[in-house]
């Protein structure tokens, strides 16, 4: 599986947001057609930036190894 890159996180909000506001225009203008394909491309987006959100929730942190300690 890819993953999305989370350097690109910026740019995907941005996509998003484009696209939010082209389906606004293609509502306004009864592209019915164009609507249902953008919101195709909206959910991809979206779903590519809740990846990007989970996979950075749940990396791991390096901790090392724990020592025992003797008592005298």
């Amino acid at each position: 599986m890819l993953w999305p890159d989370p350097a690109q996180r910026g740019r995907l909000m941005e996509i998003r947001d484009n696209l939010h506001a082209r389906i606004e225009e293609a509502e306004r203008e009864g592209w019915l057609g164009e609507v249902e394909g953008l919101r195709v491309s909206l959910a991809g987006a979206e779903d590519k930036l809740a990846q990007i959100t989970r996979r950075a929730a749940s990396a791991s942190v390096a901790l090392p190894m724990p020592t025992l300690r003797r008592e005298p």
